[in-house]
């Protein structure tokens, strides 16, 4: 293979694959798949169980940095569609919100097959949801719960503003608790972004919190250090992830 075509290649790695070759577990010569034109990869069982959840985040937050950039990874969906046809090995699920201009496989450039993703206004987690999780690390195997909130949240304008409609009603009575917990010198209203986005800070913190209290399987993974539970908000204008906690 030529010096260009395989720098080529190397852009088009799948996630994770850049951290587990610094780690010295996959060769650093492509494989004769790869050597044959095979270039988008979906991750292997082998490889995900290798990573540590720090190396996951790390890889999350890398996917992150090329998003901004626009440096996205160059991907053949439909070779990723047929390698995951018959098993699929995320490395992680991400919570995040219904919001449109906020999807998860995107902004952390990655492939089919790599994270697990649920989505629901105000990201906030349910027994569904909570199930949904248990299924995704204590049977596939995943090694991070990011719950990722995101500024300008109409979920969390809708519950400040004490919206009543249907079962929105209902859903949005689940981040009425971060209204109370959020400190806040300023006008505390929906029309001032500031405090919109400090109450959905502090509402990814209260989603961690709760997924840990309801959830024995996740708390018990996290204590063992098989799993890393983690939130992060999404800047709408800038594109960057802010991991915290």
């Amino acid at each position: 293979m030529h010096k260009e075509s395989t720098s080529r290649f190397v852009e088009r790695r799948s996630f994770l694959r850049s951290a587990i070759g610094a780690c010295g577990l996959i060769p650093a010569i492509p494989s004769l798949l790869q050597l044959k034109g095979i270039l988008s990869e979906s991750l292997t069982k082998e490889e995900r169980d290798r990573m540590s959840p720090a190396e996951v985040i790390q890889e999350l937050k890398n996917g992150n940095e090329r998003f901004r950039a626009g440096k996205l990874a160059s991907r053949d969906y439909l070779a990723e569609q047929r390698a995951t046809a018959k098993g699929q090995y995320p490395a992680a699920v991400v919570l995040g919100c219904i919001d449109s201009r906020v999807p998860a496989e995107i902004v952390f450039d990655v492939g089919i097959g790599d994270t697990f993703n649920a989505r629901v206004a105000g990201n906030v987690a349910n027994d569904d949801i909570l199930g949904s999780m248990e299924f995704a690390c204590g049977v596939s195997g995943a090694k991070v719960v990011l719950v990722l909130g995101h500024t300008a949240c109409g979920a969390i304008k809708g519950a400040i503003d004490d919206v009543v409609l249907g079962n929105l009603t209902g859903l949005l009575a689940r981040i009425k608790p971060a209204i109370s917990a959020t400190k806040y010198e300023g006008e505390k209203s929906s029309k001032n972004y500031d405090y919109v986005d400090a109450v959905a800070r502090t509402n990814v913190a209260l989603t961690l919190d709760h997924i840990r209290q309801r959830s024995q399987v996740l708390s018990e993974l996290e204590r063992k250090g098989s799993v890393k539970m983690i939130g992060a908000m999404y800047q709408l204008s800038s594109g960057t992830v802010d991991f915290v906690g």
